[in-house]
Parts: structure tokens; C-alpha cells; sequence
């Protein structure tokens, strides 16, 4: 977190064009029906110079309000929910917020961490990171049989965070068993909602 010398009135938002990371962050804005700039980062383009300015590592997705800069997308998404608060995308009571934190973590820590892997261009890396990845989706597939959201009757900010990487899996070239039937349902209500459609770049919207 840095200060911003030169504050903009109004937010702004270092997107990148068709980046899982930055996508969560625009669904979270779409849904709250947040006002932003976002600047959009086409991949392998240069780096805004504002951008090196506010973010040391001048990453994406950065977002800027005011005084304020934040380069972690899970602190941002979680900013954006406690400065505007409705709708709520985390839990009001203490058990509840942290449990959908850990659901956060694992989501991360399991499923985002394999996209370096997929991405990465090593044959034998991308492999290993699709089969990884459909194993773990699958595996959790029965999971959406029970409630309409991620192990919740309402949309929340773990919902953001696994919609991008659905939305992801033909370019990935991750195709999901017929048995997974849950789990698609889930991903198309997912795409179903407003403020899902609201966030898709042009990139984004190409990939399906």
C-alpha cells in the first residue's frame, strides 16, 4: 500500500484484459454496482507509468481510490466489500466471515495456484496443472447439489473468486465430466448473473 499524490476523484481499477485475478475484482464491482475507471492492461503490453508508480510491483489488478492503493486482489475484493457494503459479499456474523475466508484460502491456494502451471507454456507444467485442476473441480462437483452458491444459499465474494476460473476452463482445454453435472449448473448460474455478464472484458467474452 502506497500514498497517491495526485488522487482522482473518481476509482480506478489496473485491469488486465483476460486475467482470472482482475476479473474477480471487476465482478465484485459489477455486483455492487460500483462506479470505477478501469483502466485496462491488453497481455504483454507496457506497464501504464501510473501504474509503476502506485504498485512497486507493478502488478495487476491495482486498484486506486483516492489516497489510497491497493495491489493484492484479495484485499481489494475484501475493501470493496466493507467500503460499500450492500450488497453484502461476506457474512455479517464473525463464524461465518471466517469460515468464507477459509473457503477463500483454499479456493487459492488449491485452484489459482495451478494456473502458473497452465499458463506457463512447459508442456510437461501444463499438463500436470489441467489434470490437477479438473481432478479438484470434479471432486468438489457434488458440493453445488446442496446449495445454489459455494456452500452458501447466498452469492458471495467465493463465488467472484471461482467464476473466473469456470468461465476459463475451454482455454484452458479443461473439460469437465458428464458426471459433473453440480458443478456445471452452478457455473452457468454463475454466468447467468447481471453483474458476471457486466465484468467480461472483450477478451473475456471470446473465450466462449
Amino acid at each position: 500500500m502506497v500514498a497517491v499524490s495526485n488522487r482522482k476523484s473518481v476509482m480506478t481499477l489496473y485491469s488486465g484484459a483476460n486475467d482470472a485475478l482482475s476479473h474477480r475484482v471487476r465482478i465484485v464491482l459489477a455486483e455492487k454496482s460500483i462506479a470505477a475507471d478501469i483502466i485496462e492492461v491488453a497481455e504483454g503490453a507496457m506497464v501504464p507509468e501510473d501504474l509503476i508508480e502506485l504498485n512497486p510491483y507493478q502488478s495487476l489488478p491495482t486498484l486506486v481510490d483516492r489516497d489510497l492503493a491497493l495491489y493484492s486482489s484479495r484485499i481489494i475484493m475484501e475493501y470493496l466489500d466493507e467500503r460499500y457494503p450492500h450488497p453484502p459479499l461476506l457474512p455479517v456474523d464473525p463464524v461465518s466471515r471466517a469460515r468464507t475466508r477459509m473457503f477463500l484460502y483454499r479456493v487459492e491456494k488449491d485452484w489459482y495456484s495451478l494456473l502458473d502451471d497452465i499458463e506457463s507454456g512447459d508442456a510437461s507444467r501444463v499438463s500436470g496443472g489441467r489434470k490437477s485442476l479438473r481432478d479438484s473441480l470434479f471432486a468438489i462437483s457434488p458440493i453445488f447439489q446442496q446449495k445454489p452458491f459455494f456452500m452458501s444459499d447466498e452469492f458471495s465474494l467465493v463465488d467472484c473468486c471461482v467464476a473466473p476460473i469456470l468461465w476459463r476452463l475451454k482455454q484452458y482445454e479443461i473439460e469437465m465430466p458428464a458426471q459433473a453435472t453440480a458443478l456445471n449448473t452452478y457455473a452457468e448460474r454463475l454466468f447467468a448473473r447481471e453483474g458476471f455478464t457486466k465484468s467480461l472484458t472483450d477478451a473475456e467474452r471470446e473465450l466462449r
